[in-house]
């Protein structure tokens, strides 16, 4: 017979598995992988858990790698509330006491990295590393001036006459992110990932949740400005765009932690796991692994 061809998909890739739970009132899906102290990865919005997969490839064989669907997006249902950053931390909070882990090290990435924070504020003794990647912390500093705030229309484009503009034409919406926030449109989220995401969110109530991401965003302000008056103790990196946040959010993490490392990642827009991955993945793999 003749030898079957070995897979080139590393073997960490393969393992990963798709599981769900139901924690705090919500059903989160979630992507597992690898083993040793757990590391949870957040998204962010226009995207899913399924950003991740090349960083848990890296990960999986040290660390056991849990890379949720946040509240509201990917395959977990859609609530009507409950989508300020603290209780979708909460959820997260809930998704690692339920898997076994009390200790854990954590990284977010645009609305991903609020919750990541808000998770830190409130289990601070239960979070042994925290990673922020470009975006911004609402209620802190000049939070109102950072980049992203330059399109404001799509924080305020939530309600009954946005739902029904981009109903059908949810992939059309989502290029406005994919493009204009890249440092090079033909260099962002790639083709295959677009779908996937554009198909995720046009399930039934994916829109209306991730707009309640931005809905909420006045009263994760408040709760943002009352953690900070506690600076989080443990190790924080903060990467960020050139092209994008470039050093607003290490400014606003040094107001909200003591022990912050920031690194501008050159030439890259706002997706910095798809525009610029062999500076983003090797970063985050020594800093998780220290």
């Amino acid at each position: 017979m003749p030898l079957r061809k070995k897979s080139r998909t590393p073997k960490s890739t393969q393992a990963v598995e798709s599981r769900f739970a139901n924690v705090n009132g919500v059903r989160l899906h979630y992507l597992i992988a690898g083993i040793g102290d757990p590391v949870i990865l957040l998204h962010g919005y226009a995207e899913t858990s399924h950003m991740w997969r090349p960083l848990m490839a890296k990960l999986s064989s040290t660390h056991t790698v849990i890379a949720p669907d946040l509240r509201g997006a990917g395959q977990s249902s859609t609530p009507a509330a409950g989508y300020t950053k603290a209780e979708m931390a909460q959820d997260i909070h809930a998704l690692a006491l339920k898997l076994g882990y009390r200790n854990i090290r954590i990284v977010g990435h645009d609305i991903g990295l609020m919750v990541a924070y808000a998770y830190a504020a409130q289990y601070s003794s239960e979070v042994d590393r925290i990673v922020l990647m470009d975006a911004f912390l609402p209620g802190i500093g000049s939070w109102r001036d950072v980049w992203l705030m330059r399109d404001l229309w799509h924080f305020h484009f939530y309600g009954k006459t946005p739902l029904a503009l981009v109903h059908g034409r949810e992939r059309i919406y989502f290029e406005h992110f994919w493009n204009d926030f890249a440092a090079d449109a033909r260099h962002s989220v790639p083709e295959r990932d677009r779908r996937i995401y554009a198909k995720a969110y046009a399930r039934p109530g994916g829109m209306r949740a991730g707009f309640e991401y931005f809905r909420a965003f006045e009263k994760d302000a408040e709760d943002f400005a009352r953690f900070a008056q506690t600076p989080l103790p443990m190790p924080m990196l903060v990467l960020a765009g050139e092209k994008a946040s470039g050093d607003a959010l290490i400014q606003q993490a040094r107001l909200v932690a003591t022990n912050v490392e920031g690194v501008i990642v050159r030439k890259s827009g706002h997706w910095l796991m798809e525009e610029a991955p062999d500076q983003v993945i090797p970063k985050l793999v020594e800093f998780l692994g220290r």
